[in-house]
């Protein structure tokens, strides 16, 4: 049976640059703060938690001074940067350049006047940051649905997050361009990070040529929830775990191939170990890398 691990899945260059600079800072200090989970995946976090990287989330900045503190690829508002600066924490700024590029044209837009509106899932860690650019005034929408209780009647700059789907963004663009009422202006901005919308077609495909898929994800992701979904699309025999303790072996019993994947948050050593763990169960198995 062959056994192949995706070469396109794995972190996205953002979440790899976090995650060193974790590690340069680590190797010359016991400890280092991290605002919020650095990547959404458990497995990862507790190995960095081994190294000396300590979690902390909004409501603890208060309680810390005179420290170091990383700040991960998905950005901040520009509140938590002026706690950090009270406070006497320096900051070790992760944030992805395509974030921060996209919170640059975020508040130069708010700026201009007229409605904000982003695209992306609300409360989540990028989103927070993208709204902090308008003091809380842009407007989060969701889906489809969402975009149809807007006002139509106002000027509507339209931005995402990086992560979503670009048919998703291309669907609402088209609902409100025709709903606009005359005189008002729409102007929307594709701010979805290419690197992550590529692998929907990289994965399916991957995906459709395996007799088993393992898709290996933590389950705070909201990349992972989409790209499993999109695996299961065209592979009924997939299957989501975020640990090799979940791996059922039976899902294995006669096939001829098996697909190991994951999110932009999955590291590739988890995929492996997976792989490895397969592999020990029974010897008559390929790798191909």
């Amino acid at each position: 049976m062959l056994i192949e691990i995706d070469e396109g899945s794995g972190f996205c260059f953002g979440v790899t640059t976090a995650i060193k600079k974790a590690e340069e800072e680590l190797e010359q200090s016991e400890s280092l703060y991290c605002l919020g989970d650095i990547v959404h995946n458990g497995r990862e976090v507790e190995r960095l938690k081994c190294l000396g990287l300590i979690t902390v989330e909004h409501a603890d900045l208060e309680k810390l001074h005179d420290t170091q503190m990383l700040l991960r690829a998905h950005g901040e508002p520009p509140h938590t940067y002026d706690i950090a600066k009270k406070q006497n924490i320096r900051l070790i700024d992760a944030t992805c350049p395509v974030v921060l590029n996209l919170q640059k044209r975020i508040k130069a837009a708010y700026n201009e006047g007229g409605q904000i509106v982003i695209y992306g899932k609300n409360g989540h860690a990028e989103v927070v940051g993208l709204v902090g650019q308008t003091e809380g005034n842009a407007i989060v929408i969701e889906n489809l649905e969402d975009a149809k209780n807007l006002d139509f009647s106002h000027d509507i700059q339209l931005f995402s997050q990086t992560t979503k789907s670009l048919d998703g963004f291309r669907e609402i663009v088209c609902y409100i361009e025709k709903n606009m009422h005359e005189g008002a202006k729409f102007n929307y901005f594709d701010t979805i990070c290419r690197q992550v919308a590529n692998r929907i077609p990289n994965i399916k495909s991957f995906a459709i040529k395996h007799d088993v898929v393992l898709f290996v994800c933590g389950k705070k992701s909201s990349n992972g929830k989409v790209l499993y979904s999109q695996c299961l699309s065209v592979n009924r025999n997939t299957y989501m775990i975020d640990d090799p303790s979940e791996i059922d072996f039976r899902w294995f019993e006669g096939v001829k191939s098996v697909g190991i994947c994951g999110a932009t948050s999955t590291p590739k050593w988890l995929m492996e170990n997976c792989r490895d763990i397969i592999i020990s169960k029974n010897t008559n198995y390929s790798k191909e890398f």
